[in-house]
């Protein structure tokens, strides 16, 4: 069985996301959505949220799952059983830094390659950061996002617009 892991955090998922996972799903026979329990970002939504999001945004995909890591995403592929971790490009500026992060994880697990899938033209402008950012001032997200993501970032920003 061919598994790999897709690492992020999701914040939240993007039709973008979605893109990547699908076509790995064609390449490998399972793939593990990873959710960082621990990163340097500040994420709008709870670990919680963000699994919820994810699993209604996959529900009926065969051979994919949802779970939360911590630690070194390459110690998480070993105990998932992964030989790949998926990383996905939108332009050239992503490349440097997951090339510099591949280059790191094939230091700490050899035995682990690190895949990269180039984002479609139609989603290579999408970040999560961007949709947060176009949500806080009221832009439409609907074409970048699922209808339960665009849902749940309109009730975010409604009761931070609130407190």
């Amino acid at each position: 069985m061919r598994i790999a892991i897709y690492p992020g955090t999701f914040d939240p998922v993007t039709y973008g996301h979605l893109d990547i996972l699908q076509r790995a799903t064609d390449v490998f026979d399972e793939v593990i959505i990873a959710v960082a329990a621990d990163s340097n970002k500040s994420p709008l939504f709870s670990l919680g949220e963000r699994m919820q999001l994810l699993t209604e945004a996959t529900q009926g995909m065969p051979g994919v799952s949802v779970r939360v890591f911590e630690g070194l995403t390459v110690e998480f592929a070993r105990r998932s059983m992964a030989k790949a971790i998926i990383r996905g490009l939108r332009v050239m500026s992503d490349f440097e830094y997951e090339f510099q992060l591949a280059l790191m994880n094939k230091k700490l697990a050899p035995d682990i390659e690190t895949v990269f899938l180039v984002a479609k033209s139609d989603y290579s402008f999408i970040s999560s950061s961007a949709i947060k950012w176009a949500a806080s001032l009221h832009g439409s997200v609907s074409d970048l996002v699922p209808p339960h993501v665009e849902k749940a970032l309109i009730e975010k920003y409604a009761t931070a617009r609130i407190d």
